[in-house]
C-alpha cells in the first residue's frame, strides 16, 4: 500500500516543480497523475469499505458472544440455587456431607437433673453435657431421585452414644401451582429454629420455649404440604399431619395420627434492593393429643395446642453478607393443656419466648446476645406439689457468645449463660466447635 502512495506523491511533486511551458508540453505526464491519483483514490474507498465490514462483523460477534456468556453464565447459577427436575446430582450419586460437633463446658448443676418448675420436660430437653462431649453429630446423604422426586436421609449420631434417624423424607419437585409434597420422617415447619439443623443455630442450645414445650425441637413421621405464593412478597403456607410419637405428643401413635399444624409466613426486602434490609413473620399452630405420656412418675393424657408468633429481621451493608451484617430474631409460644395429669384434672397454659441479636463486625468474626424467658399460670390445690406447680417461679436466662469461622465449613465459639430457668442459678461457660465437610446444604432464612 506505501508504494501506491508513493509513486504518485513523487510525480505530483515532480509535475508543481516543472515550468508551465514544460506542464503544458507533456500531456501524457499529466493523464498518468490523474489516472494514478483516481486509482489511490479509489484504493482507499475499497480498503474502507472492506474495513468498516469487519469491523461490523468483529462487533456482531462480540455482541453475540457476550449475550451467550451471560445466558450461560445464568443458566449455571440458576442450577447451582436448585437443581434443575429430572437431573441427578453426581450422576446417580447422593450428595454426602459430615457434620461434626462437640463441646467442652463448665456449670453447676447436674444437666441430668435439670428442670423448670411448672413444666413436665421431654427426655431431650437438657442442657449441653459438663465438662468434654461430642454433641449431636450427623451424616447426611441427598440427591435428586428422577424427574419428579427428592430424597433427604440425615442419621445422628446423639450424646447418648447411639445413632438414630433424624431425617428420612422424599419431597416432590414437580408439582404445578407452587405445591410441595414431603411424606416421611422430617422436622416440622413450625417456627423459626424447628425446621433447622442444630448446627445452624447462632447459640450452642436452644432457646428455653423449644426445650420446655417441644422438647428441643418436634420431628416426627408424617406428610406435609407447602404452598409458596406467585408473588414478588414471599408468602408461604403449610399443613402437616404427624404420627405423634414425640414429645409433647408421645403415647398416640397406635392410633396412626396423634399431631396436626399449620403455619404461614411471610416476608419481604426493604427499600431498593434490599437496602434497607429484609424481614419474615409468621405464625403456627401445632395440636397434639398424648395417650398415657409418661415422663419419670409422672403420666399425662389429654390434649396439647401450641401458638408459635416469630419474626427474623436482617441488615447488611449494600447487601454484603459477606463482611459484615445485623440479624435479630425472636419467638413467642403460647402452650394450653387439657386433660388428666397424674389422675388430677390438668387446664393449665404455659408461655414462653426468646429475643437474640447477632452482629458480624468484621469477616468470620460474630457476637451475639440472647435473653429467653419460661413461665407456667398458677394451678389449683389440686396440682399443687405436683411437676406442673410453678411454685411462683419464673424461668430465664441470659446468654453471650462470640464465634469464629475458619470459613463456611468450620466454627469455634466461645458462650457464657447465666441460667435461672430452675430456683437456683447456674453460670455456664460452653466452648464448641462445629465442622462440617462433604456436601454443604443451603440454610434457612
Amino acid at each position: 500500500m506505501r508504494q501506491t502512495r508513493t509513486i504518485p506523491a513523487a510525480a505530483l511533486m515532480a509535475l508543481l516543480a516543472a515550468p508551465a511551458s514544460a506542464l503544458a508540453a507533456d500531456d501524457a505526464t499529466l493523464q498518468a497523475v490523474r489516472q494514478d491519483v483516481a486509482r489511490m483514490r479509489a484504493d482507499y474507498e475499497a480498503r474502507i469499505q472492506d474495513l468498516e465490514k469487519r469491523l461490523a462483523q468483529t462487533e456482531a460477534a462480540s455482541t453475540q458472544a457476550a449475550t451467550t456468556a451471560d445466558a450461560a453464565r445464568k443458566t449455571a447459577e440458576d442450577a447451582a440455587r436448585q437443581p434443575a427436575p429430572g437431573t441427578l446430582a453426581n450422576g446417580f450419586n447422593p450428595a454426602i456431607g459430615v457434620v461434626l460437633n462437640g463441646t467442652a463446658s463448665t456449670m453447676k448443676r447436674d444437666p441430668a437433673t435439670y428442670r423448670i418448675p411448672g413444666f413436665s420436660l421431654g427426655s431431650e430437653a437438657k442442657p449441653v453435657d459438663r465438662g468434654f462431649a461430642l454433641g449431636e453429630s450427623e451424616i447426611n446423604m441427598s440427591a435428586n431421585i428422577d424427574q419428579a422426586l427428592y430424597g433427604n436421609l440425615t442419621v445422628s449420631y446423639t450424646r447418648d452414644n447411639t445413632f438414630s434417624v433424624e431425617e428420612a423424607f422424599i419431597q416432590s419437585t414437580t408439582l404445578p401451582g407452587g405445591f410441595t409434597l414431603r411424606g416421611g420422617r422430617f422436622k416440622s415447619g413450625i417456627g423459626t429454629l424447628n425446621e433447622q439443623h442444630a448446627h445452624t443455630w447462632d447459640f450452642a442450645d436452644a432457646p428455653l420455649p423449644y426445650l420446655a414445650m417441644l422438647g428441643g425441637q418436634y420431628g416426627d413421621d408424617g406428610a406435609q404440604v407447602r404452598w409458596l405464593a406467585p408473588t414478588r412478597m414471599f408468602v408461604e403456607l403449610g399443613a402437616e399431619g404427624f404420627r405423634g410419637d414425640a414429645y409433647p405428643a408421645n403415647g398416640s401413635a397406635h392410633k396412626g395420627a396423634g399431631t396436626w399444624s399449620a403455619f404461614g409466613h411471610m416476608g419481604d426486602d426493604i427499600g431498593k434492593g434490599g437496602e434497607g434490609g429484609s424481614w419474615r413473620v409468621g405464625v403456627s399452630e401445632l395440636w397434639t393429643r398424648a395417650e398415657g405420656r409418661t415422663i419419670g412418675d409422672d403420666t399425662f393424657t389429654g390434649n396439647n395446642r401450641l401458638t408459635i408468633v416469630d419474626g427474623v429481621y436482617k441488615w447488611a451493608p449494600n447487601g454484603n453478607f459477606a463482611d459484615r451484617y445485623v440479624k435479630l430474631q425472636g419467638e413467642y409460644f403460647h402452650r394450653s393443656e387439657s386433660g388428666r395429669f397424674n389422675d388430677l384434672a390438668d387446664d393449665t397454659s404455659q408461655q414462653g419466648f426468646y429475643t437474640q441479636a447477632i452482629w458480624q463486625f468484621m469477616p468470620q468474626w460474630r457476637t451475639g446476645i440472647r435473653y429467653d424467658r419460661v413461665w407456667a399460670s398458677a394451678v389449683g390445690d389440686e396440682l399443687a406439689g405436683t411437676t406442673l406447680d410453678p411454685q411462683g417461679h419464673v424461668g430465664s436466662r441470659q446468654s453471650v457468645m462470640l464465634d469464629y469461622s475458619t470459613s463456611e465449613f468450620g466454627r469455634f465459639r466461645l458462650q457464657g449463660n447465666l441460667d435461672h430457668s430452675t430456683t437456683k442459678p447456674d453460670p455456664q461457660l460452653i466452648l464448641q466447635y462445629t465442622v462440617s465437610f462433604g456436601a454443604h446444604g443451603a440454610h434457612a432464612y
